[in-house]
């Protein structure tokens, strides 16, 4: 094997690279700019540090190939995964799977088929990762390649994080950007979609030709009530649409959260008060001219009765749940919106 050369070129689904000493980080928000983000025990920067749907993109004509990177730290107690996952997925398909324990430094593929072709290599959604280099075949090429697929943002919750998926391609948001053939950048936040306006002017600054924002679970403790969740939603679009005035735009209510569907919590909030504020919301911004933005509804998304099945907390699907959810999130969301808006359809 021989090294190629890493840059920040390589990396997709990524707001921002840092750059060390010999390593390069992706971060899911303006790494530079971290001292903008305040949260208590820094619990947003935490999650954006982490690899959620990022990946590192390259065209090659290696039949082997491997990423190293900086030893990898722990798994969080709610990861049952034994180490991290790897994928490798080619035409949206996953071709390989490599697995590397806690410390670990390199996850190695081989036997990809000959020729060229351009692959993706999906990060760990659970932890930092910090890389220091690709290896590949002696005598092969690798290089950066364009991704001329639409771009698609998501902002969510741990929902959207999916820490618990089956592994690194198999989140809900990567699921269904690899059937439809999206660019995703997915700013899923363990705990912290707190519709925070620095990460709307995030979103506001991100290419995207479709934007979906699922709302609403991490603020049902408290951070916001019915006077101002429904203002906070309007001014994450508001702030976005300052870039993006006919960018399709799906709201997305919460999914089912059996604590708190009826029952007020302690600012007198129900998630079924959630959903209908935001569908209240969608309407309003309809009513003043805005005609590329539509509501969904988080219950047709992952339903209480799946809540029942799939997970063990009331709220964080396992990953067999999380793939229902993609499967669900493709026939409610996203194949309305391409339905909506043929050019993001399909394509490589």
């Amino acid at each position: 094997m021989q090294a190629a050369d890493l840059s920040p070129g390589f990396f997709q689904g990524v707001v921002s690279v840092e750059e060390g000493d010999g390593w390069l980080k992706p971060w899911r928000l303006p790494h530079a700019q971290r001292r903008l983000f305040p949260t208590p025990d820094d619990g947003l920067l935490l999650r954006a540090e982490m690899a959620s749907s990022t990946r590192l993109r390259l065209t090659t004509d290696s039949d082997a190939l491997a990423v190293n990177f900086l030893p990898l730290g722990a798994r969080p107690e709610v990861c049952e995964k034994e180490g991290a996952l790897f994928d490798l997925t080619i035409a949206g398909e996953i071709v390989a799977t490599s697995r590397v324990p806690v410390g670990g430094t390199e996850a190695r593929f081989s036997g990809l088929p000959a020729g060229e072709k351009t692959l993706e290599v999906w990060l760990p959604p659970e932890v930092p990762i910090s890389l220091t280099g690709v290896s590949i075949v002696a005598g092969a090429t690798c290089r950066v390649t364009d991704d001329p697929r639409p771009k698609w943002v998501t902002y969510g919750s741990s929902l959207t994080h999916c820490v618990r998926a089956n592994s690194t391609s198999r989140t809900w948001p990567a699921i269904v950007a690899r059937k439809h053939g999206l660019n995703l950048t997915s700013l899923g936040f363990g705990g912290q979609c707190c519709l925070d306006p620095m990460v709307a002017f995030t979103i506001r600054d991100l290419p995207a030709d479709v934007i979906t924002l699922k709302l609403g679970i991490n603020c049902i403790g408290g951070a916001l009530s019915p006077r101002t969740f429904p203002g906070a939603v309007l001014g994450l679009v508001a702030i976005i649409r300052e870039k993006h005035p006919t960018t399709p735009i799906g709201l997305v209510s919460p999914i089912g959260y059996p604590p708190h569907e009826t029952t007020p919590n302690v600012v007198n909030y129900t998630i079924t008060g959630m959903r209908r504020d935001i569908a209240d919301v969608c309407d309003r911004l309809t009513e003043a001219g805005d005609e590329n933005i539509f509501y969904y509804d988080g219950l047709q998304v992952f339903a209480l009765d799946l809540i029942a099945e799939y997970t063990t907390d009331q709220c964080h699907p396992n990953g067999d749940g999380i793939e229902i959810m993609a499967d669900n999130f493709d026939r409610t969301v996203m194949s309305d919106l391409v339905r909506r808006y043929p050019a993001l359809g399909r394509r490589e």
